[in-house]
């Protein structure tokens, strides 16, 4: 039987040799050296795992992170998910390299439970562990782990291990009650075969539960697989999730060539980012500030990539001690959501400059002046709900997003995210078909506003056309707007502005084609030559000929035709082809006449009616079937409509 599963994860930190693997092994009997390598050497150079038995019998995952300078990627690929940090320091070596820049990443990552436990106290007399706790706390000063207790502890004779586990349940004590946030995410440390089973993946779980038989998404790849079974500490559970140390075993990634850095994740989390805007705090350890547009290695979940770091703020750096914001633009897509935690170090990898929260995981690319877009990032790290759904909404290229879409960029549960959408005073909803996307009050008046001023802008500029075709507005917009959803989009706007659709043509309420000075005389003149001609008219080209007019000046003659027949003074029949209206309306009361009497017609008696040649007869004929008037049947036409 499965034992029970805390959720919580205790990690170690600090410098090599202060006995972080030696004090997991006092604790739990467990030895997290799992490398050959490691066990020669005697030193931890990638994560170990092991576990806590709490006095429930529930367990509490543990890893256990290398010390070593050399081996600090693997530090941080193991650090991302701590809840519990058990922070060593060695009574005989004091605070060392290791132990502040481990300090520096735990508060960067924003570790609040921890417990600095004093190793190997028993090589030491009281007054060198009392320096070394004077040492510890002013380290501390100013970190997330300030004020955390301090234990002395001996792997070797038992000393303050009773103590220590006492404080590890205390810190843990109701700590299974915090609330899943986002849909499940796995960032894999391990990737690896077991004959007869397949690819086995493990890691610290963000977010919901996942379940056997889940179909799981791999970024950035987008690749699917399927979770055949789950293991926690070995046994073999029907789900698991947030804050607990998971293997899944799957179907369909045998080819996928999975490796640390690969983030399983639900379905509905469709893609990583390579641009996010955050809030990064630069410790004292940089030495210097960091400048926009530094190039700087990436770590967040267990990924690493280099990014180029934009500094937002005017100053175009941020000081050490200092914080500010900053979007990171990144050489490789990573899986990063509102809240996660992330650390930089200097491009050759030797020292951490920061790190930080992602405050907008989709940033865009931003243009000076840049104080709007710094506005709404402020109000984002100030706020929660729907306060900060509403920012977040509003910094997005896209016009409007679905409620999942939503939750999963705010990593919080999709039924709280639909909650807070509901108010109706700040939100927009809008259709799609059968699909729902939300967008703000504020850019829902934005669009309103632009939409209205460009086709004033084009009424002015061409005011012979009958107005803007909707895919042209549509690529000007200020956000990104499918095609699709845009439709929907402007009948709405139609219901709630001055603006009228008709058919794929946008214009305003007041908007009406008027001819005048030349354009009135080139249309009396076309009129003329439509009347004269009856019913066999010349195409456009012809009659471009016929009036003379230059091969310049012949879009010119397309945009009279058009405001002619938004006139109603001349009905177009086909491409290029235009009847007057009186010739126009006395060939369909020839046919109607006609089809009362004989029921069908076929071209030839239509031509024969008309006087005109084959030609004619059968574009009319053609533009009563579309314009529903006739249909087709076989060689004859037939009415469709009662007249």
């Amino acid at each position: 039987m499965a034992s029970p599963v805390t959720h919580a994860i205790i990690g170690t930190a600090g410098h090599i040799d202060h006995g972080k693997t030696a004090l997991i092994k006092a604790l739990t009997g467990q030895d997290t050296d799992r490398l050959k390598e490691e066990k020669e050497r005697g030193i931890s150079i990638d994560l170990g795992f092991a576990y806590f038995t709490l006095p429930d019998g529930s367990r509490a995952g543990i890893v256990d992170v290398p010390g070593h300078e050399r081996f600090i990627r693997n530090m941080l690929a193991g650090a991302h998910g701590i809840d519990l940090v058990l922070f060593a320091v060695a009574a005989d070596d004091g605070v060392m390299p290791q132990t502040e820049e481990h300090l520096d990443i735990l508060h960067l990552l924003g570790a609040r439970r921890g417990i600095f436990v004093i190793t190997k106290a028993d090589l030491a007399d009281p007054a060198r562990l009392r320096d070394v706790r004077d040492e510890i706390e002013l380290l501390a000063e100013g970190t997330t782990l300030a004020g955390a207790p301090i234990i002395e502890v001996s792997s070797i004779t038992g000393l303050g291990l009773d103590k220590l586990r006492a404080e590890i349940v205390r810190q843990l004590d109701g700590f299974q009650a915090r609330c899943a946030t986002g849909v499940f995410r796995l960032p894999l440390d391990r990737a690896f075969v077991i004959k007869g089973h397949g690819i086995v993946v493990t890691g610290t779980a963000m977010g919901a539960e996942v379940r056997v038989g889940d179909k799981l998404r791999v970024l950035p790849s987008g690749n699917e697989v399927r979770v055949r079974s789950i293991q926690v500490h070995s046994d073999s559970v029907e789900s698991a999730g947030l804050c607990q140390r998971v293997a899944l075993n799957l179907t369909g990634a045998e080819k996928l060539g999975l490796a640390r850095g690969d983030v399983l994740a639900d379905e509905r989390l469709e893609s990583a980012t390579a641009r996010f805007d955050a809030w990064l705090e630069i410790r004292p350890a940089a030495k210097r500030a960091l400048k926009s547009n530094t190039r700087v290695r990436l770590f967040i979940g267990t990924a690493e990539t280099i990014a180029r770091a934009i500094v937002l703020d005017d100053a175009g750096a941020i000081a050490p001690k200092a914080a500010g914001f900053a979007q990171l633009v990144t050489e490789d897509p990573v899986v990063a959501l509102s809240g996660d935690r992330f650390v930089i170090r200097d491009e050759t990898n030797s020292r951490t400059l920061g790190g930080g929260v992602v405050l907008n995981p989709m940033g865009r690319r931003v243009r000076k002046p840049i104080e709007a877009y710094r506005a709404n990032l402020r109000l984002l790290k100030d706020s929660s709900g729907a306060d900060a759904l509403e920012v977040l909404i509003n910094l997005q290229e896209s016009f409007a997003l679905g409620t999942t879409s939503i939750a999963i960029l705010m990593n919080i549960p999709i039924a709280e995210a639909e909650a807070a959408l509901l108010e109706a005073a700040r939100f927009v909803k809008l259709s799609v078909g059968d699909e729902e996307a939300f967008t703000t009050r504020t850019k829902w008046e934005a669009l309103k506003r632009f939409a209205l001023d460009a086709l004033e802008d084009h009424h002015k500029t061409e005011p012979l056309s009958p107005g803007l075709e909707m895919e042209a507005l549509r690529t000007r917009l200020p956000y990104e707007i499918g095609a699709r959803a845009f439709r929907p989009i402007v009948d709405r706007l139609s219901r709630e502005s001055e603006i009228v659709r008709e058919e794929s043509v946008l214009r305003l309420k007041s908007h009406r084609v008027q001819l005048g000075g030349d354009a009135e005389t080139l249309g009396a003149s076309i009129e003329a030559a439509l009347t004269r001609a009856h019913f066999q008219p010349p195409e456009l080209k012809q009659l471009a000929d016929a009036l003379k007019i230059p091969a310049g000046q012949f879009q010119h003659l397309r945009t009279v035709m058009l405001a002619m027949e938004r006139q109603g003074r001349v009905v177009k029949i086909a491409t290029d082809l235009y009847f007057s209206r009186a010739a126009a309306d006395a060939a369909r009361d020839r046919l109607i006449k006609y089809l009362q009497a004989h029921s069908e017609i076929t071209a030839a008696v239509f031509r024969d009616l008309l006087g005109a040649s084959r030609k004619f007869a059968i574009a009319l004929l053609d533009h009563f079937d579309h314009t529903g008037l006739t249909t087709r049947v076989g060689d004859t036409r037939r009415l469709r409509i009662p007249t």
